[in-house]
């Protein structure tokens, strides 16, 4: 069996949640050593070993404890290769009722995350010789529809933001890509939206299938995308 990313050591945020653990998964079934991220503390099914490293209780919004966490990570591993950045978060609202601080959470949760952990990571990515960051927006960001403007505008900041960074850093060995995922069919969706058809949402194995591919060194002629990975919605 071919490992498309072995001994690579990458860095996953929102670990500890439905498509991080997917994805975490499917990197160590393709060899790479995972270090999942996440502000939760560590669940009790996960366990340390020589390839996965569970680091609990991170806020990534903040760039002193996410550069702690890529210090600790880098220590652990010996170096970081990739960083993909899962965690995030979702709000539907009508913007006529809606609350400014849902704007500002949106911000924080999707864009913040992203920006502070792609900072404190880029030192170790420069020192890989092929590097990734690979970063969630979603489809709603090239069109909104209706309730999720503050959503929307967040997962927008997180495509430009990767385009940005791309150009930046084209010529330096780090590609910058993100993916652009429809509905996730996860359990908190299907109980959100119990009369939608489940199966036209992409399964979370499938999309981390999408990213490891994007990880992987077939895909280094790739940077500066914003792929749309929408199942049949």
């Amino acid at each position: 069996m071919t490992h498309l990313l072995k001994d690579r050591a990458i860095v996953v945020t929102g670990g500890f949640g439905v498509l991080g653990r997917a994805l975490a998964t499917y990197l160590l079934e393709q060899g790479a050593r995972v270090a999942a991220v996440d502000l939760s503390g560590m669940p009790s099914d996960l366990e340390v070993s020589d390839d996965f490293l569970p680091l609990g209780g991170v806020d990534l919004t903040d760039p002193v404890s996410a550069a702690d966490a890529m210090a600790k990570v880098a220590k652990a591993l010996g170096h970081i290769d990739s960083l993909v950045n899962v965690a995030g978060g979702f709000a539907w609202e009508p913007f006529e009722t809606g609350a400014l601080e849902t704007w500002d959470r949106m911000y924080q949760m999707n864009v913040r995350t992203t920006v502070s952990t792609t900072h404190a990571a880029l030192p170790y990515l420069l020192e890989s010789a092929d590097g990734r960051v690979i970063s969630i927006s979603a489809i709603a960001a090239d069109k909104a529809g209706m309730g999720v403007a503050a959503y929307a505008a967040s997962k927008a900041g997180v495509s430009r933001f990767t385009e940005s960074l791309a150009e930046e850093l084209k010529a330096r060995g780090v590609t910058v890509n993100a993916v652009m995922p429809s509905i996730i069919d996860t359990p908190t969706n299907r109980a959100d939206m119990p009369d939608q058809d489940f199966s036209s949402w992409v399964a979370p194995s499938a999309l981390a299938a999408v990213i490891g591919f994007l990880l992987s060194a077939q895909a280094g002629v790739i940077t500066g995308a914003c792929l749309p990975v929408t199942g049949k919605v």
